[in-house]
């Protein structure tokens, strides 16, 4: 079974420095906004579309020079499914955060305490990726 997804590492820029939003998931993990493509869209419509959803962030941009994907298996109903899921970086003015059912919480972090938190390796490369990114433009 195949699934494919998108989501982005979101980010806002605060007189502290940047900072990464989180979503807690009713399982206890904290993860990056991201959800299954729908017929029709492209990975970057998901993405936008799956952070309005999960975070009610409206005024988001997705910036050049970063698109990660990420592959895992998990199992479903005792099936077997491989996960492809596009990752980009979104950054937004805005600070408040509306969360959608599918999760229990939510915070902005620093990168380092961001790092600490998220749950997955796959997902702290993709944070490390991201602040890369934002040193090699300086």
């Amino acid at each position: 079974m195949e699934e494919r997804s998108a989501g982005a590492v979101v980010f806002r820029q605060t007189p502290d420095g940047r900072m990464y939003v989180l979503l807690r998931y009713p399982a206890g993990h904290w993860e990056f906004p991201k959800g299954n493509i729908e017929k029709g869209e492209t990975p970057e419509q998901t993405a936008v579309r799956e952070i309005r959803e999960e975070t009610g962030l409206t005024d988001v941009r997705l910036l050049d020079g970063f698109k990660k994907v990420i592959e895992y298996y998990y199992n479903r109903d005792g099936n077997r499914v491989h996960k492809k899921v596009i990752f980009f970086l979104a950054e937004t003015e805005e600070e408040r955060i509306k969360i959608s059912f599918e999760h229990e919480d939510y915070a902005w972090y620093r990168y380092e305490d961001a790092l600490r938190i998220v749950s997955y390796q796959n997902s702290k490369r993709l944070l490390r990726a991201a602040e890369e990114l934002f040193l090699e433009r300086v």
